[in-house]
């Protein structure tokens, strides 16, 4: 049975290497593997052709790949795509698929559901139902209709990536390395509410771009928005952050989504240019979307671009994000809830009939 197997999607070229080793397969076989995986994108050992078919059943015999096709899709007028992917732990993760002009961004996910439960997001709502693998993290890129146009790739999907921070780590490895996607770490961005003790190893481990959620710059409001600033608070990230240099390739941003009346006044403004002096960043402006039963409200543009307008003219380089997939609910969790609520009717429904 599949289940039982062992996955190929999500190892290094050394795991390969011991793999075909301990199969009594010539030590070279571990590279021929990597490419069919993260060149080729095969869907079973059998396309691996190179490889003696003897080799094939072996290999078969114990491993499959671990990819896993979509199980739904939502298309918005504007061209982006929200894709549904089960997980091997039976569960469902959203992955949102945004073309833009030369460019085109995938936001994936690291875990289902979120431990973080930040006032404002959806994610929060469902619960955390565990981390993801690397085979499910990489599998949304693997498996992914549209992988070949794929430009970029930031981690601000479902979950808190420092949470997961072994398997994120392990992804961007096999996304960056000469064995895997060959990718550049500039491609890449992970974004974190500020995870203390794992974002510093992150930015000890890896040259990613960094994206921190930071929303309001003052603590007591933050604490309210986001139960993580109890645990690490926005002046102690950026403490941390101010020992790194962004000055180069690698680039660090805040997200910052506006709400009416709660985080737009220009003593916010204000707050955020002192709390960054001296920081090479940038600054994301985001609009809010009304998700049901949250009591935080969007503000209009003239509103925004006031906020960015005045943190532009005291030095912090700010740019509004443009929303996208706004008519298919693009923003994180709202697919894969609305999944785990008919899937859990139909077990109830089930259980009725008994």
């Amino acid at each position: 049975m599949e289940s039982a197997k062992k996955y190929l999607l999500g190892m290094t070229l050394g795991e390969l290497k011991e793999v075909a080793k301990l199969l009594g397969m010539p030590a070279f076989t571990g590279g021929q593997i990597a490419k069919w995986l993260y060149t080729q994108h095969v869907k079973s050992i059998d396309e691996m052709t190179n490889i003696s078919k003897a080799n094939r059943e072996k290999l078969a015999a114990e491993y499959a790949i671990g990819c896993k096709e979509p199980i739904d899709a939502q298309h918005s007028k504007d061209g982006t795509i929200k894709y549904l992917f089960p997980t091997d732990s039976g569960k469902f993760v959203e992955t949102v698929y945004i073309p833009d002009e030369d460019r085109a961004t995938l936001c994936v996910s690291s875990q289902v559901g979120c431990k973080m439960n930040c006032l404002f997001c959806q994610t929060g709502k469902q619960g955390f139902e565990g981390s993801l693998s690397a085979t499910d993290i990489l599998n949304q890129i693997y498996s992914l209709p549209e992988r070949d146009k794929l430009t970029n790739i930031v981690f601000m999907g479902q979950g808190e990536p420092m949470d997961n921070l072994d398997n994120v780590l392990r992804t961007t490895e096999i996304m960056t390395a000469d064995f895997g996607y060959g990718w550049s770490p500039k491609r890449i961005t992970v974004s974190s509410v500020g995870v203390k003790g794992k974002l510093k190893r992150f930015l000890d481990e890896s040259d990613c771009h960094v994206a921190i959620s930071m929303h309001t710059p003052l603590h007591e409001q933050r604490s309210e928005l986001m139960p993580a600033e109890k645990g690490m608070s926005i002046e102690s990230i950026i403490e941390l952050l101010s020992n790194y240099d962004f000055s180069h390739q690698r680039r660090l941003s805040f997200e910052y989504i506006v709400f009416k009346d709660f985080n737009d006044s220009e003593e916010h403004a204000k707050a955020i240019v002192q709390l960054l002096k001296g920081l090479d960043c940038r600054m994301n402006l985001i609009r809010f979307h009304p998700i049901p039963n949250i009591p935080l409200q969007g503000v209009d543009d003239h509103r925004m671009e006031k906020f960015r307008n005045y943190l532009t003219q005291h030095g912090v380089f700010t740019t509004i994000r443009a929303s996208r997939g706004q008519d298919i609910f693009a923003a994180c969790g709202l697919l894969s809830t609305a999944k785990k609520i008919e899937e859990e009717r139909g077990r109830g429904r089930g259980r009725g009939r008994k």
